[in-house]
């Protein structure tokens, strides 16, 4: 079955597959102009980044995604099948990095699918729950696959979400940090629910891209009030 759901804000389309004798990869695309945080300069460079979120299942991968594109959180978040794919700005001081998110699936069925989602991203959120340390030794464990067969300059991000439930806490906040640490990733506590760092998170990234990459180039802006039309070609895009 095949499903197309047009939101009532406009701007997004959602796309949702389901093929029982398939393993399908599905998405749901989401595309906002709007940023992030702060205002780009019309003469700061632009730049455009693959970004793939990992973790286990019900860590509060879609829900981190969600809150830092559309602002939203639900408390009863569907899980993804296969992964949701979304687009967020983010500009600050000169510059401006767009990402391209990939919200991966986190049940063990659909491990198989992760490499195609992170091969070539630029970036990596891993998210753990800080009430489950089950999730946190499975966030170690995907530290150890992206280093292992990710892009050899990809910035990683640790994430332990669901701050909000510290009377709940199983990972020590200054356990994940020295393990961050130890490992050269990023690290931050965040909480969906409560949006807390969760900017702040994506921001950091977006700071730490342009530094680190090698081979993503500068987007020149287009001067639409110049630039000549070109003739449009018959046949499917």
């Amino acid at each position: 079955a095949v499903a197309f759901h047009f939101p009532p804000h406009g701007g997004s389309l959602g796309i949702h597959c389901l093929i029982p004798s398939l393993l399908l990869a599905c998405f749901l695309i989401i595309d906002f102009s709007s940023m992030a945080t702060g205002a780009s300069s019309s003469t700061g460079k632009t730049y455009q980044f693959k970004l793939v979120l990992l973790g286990d299942s019900a860590v509060g991968k879609s829900s981190l995604v969600l809150r830092f594109v559309r602002g939203q959180f639900f408390e009863y978040q569907e899980s993804t099948i296969g992964a949701a794919f979304l687009t967020q700005t983010v500009a600050f001081n000169d510059s401006t990095v767009k990402f391209e998110i990939w919200d991966t699936a986190g049940q063990e069925r659909y491990h198989s699918l992760a490499p195609m989602y992170y091969r070539g991203a630029a970036a990596a959120v891993i998210v753990y729950d800080i009430t489950n340390e089950e999730s946190f030794q499975r966030a170690e464990n995907w530290v150890k696959e992206l280093q292992r067969q990710g892009n050899p300059n990809i910035v990683i991000a640790l994430a332990g979400n669901k701050s909000d439930l510290g009377s709940r806490r199983k990972v020590a906040t200054e356990d994940a940090q020295a393990y961050a640490d130890e490992n050269g990733i990023m690290f931050m506590e965040t909480s969906a629910k409560t949006a807390s760092n969760v900017n702040d998170l994506f921001v950091q990234i977006a700071k730490e891209l342009p530094k680190q990459s090698t081979d993503s180039r500068p987007q020149p802006k287009l001067d639409l009030s110049t630039a000549e039309p070109k003739k449009s070609k018959k046949g499917c895009c």
